[in-house]
């Protein structure tokens, strides 16, 4: 288990979303991605996606933004050290985005974010 603070964990969030490629970031304009330190309803999950993901989307589509949770407690719990709490964090993200563009957990999982 490893243990930053909540300064060091969002600048390593930062420099994961910094790492989203260009094409996917720009569609991600209308998506909050938030830290927080435990999911109450299932604290042992890394992540959530919260949302319309864009393949259920219609043309006429509207509400709250989508939400993307980085659970802290969780990520750093399975973490041994800060590089692999950066991999975690990579990981973790790029798994919720991928629900965001519509992607279930075989596709992840064949992607290597599961």
């Amino acid at each position: 288990m490893v243990h930053v603070s909540p300064e060091r964990f969002d600048e390593l969030v930062d420099a994961a979303i910094d790492r989203i490629p260009q094409e996917f970031f720009d569609q991600l304009d209308q998506v909050v991605i938030q830290v927080r330190p435990f999911n109450p309803d299932e604290p042992t999950l890394l992540g959530l996606y919260e949302g319309v993901p864009l393949t259920e989307r219609t043309a006429d589509h509207w509400g709250p933004p989508d939400i993307i949770s980085l659970y802290s407690d969780m990520l750093c719990r399975i973490s041994p050290d800060e590089e692999e709490l950066v991999e975690q964090i990579r990981v973790t993200l790029l798994h919720e985005v991928g629900h965001f563009f519509g992607l279930d957990e075989d596709d992840l999982d064949r992607l290597g974010y599961a």
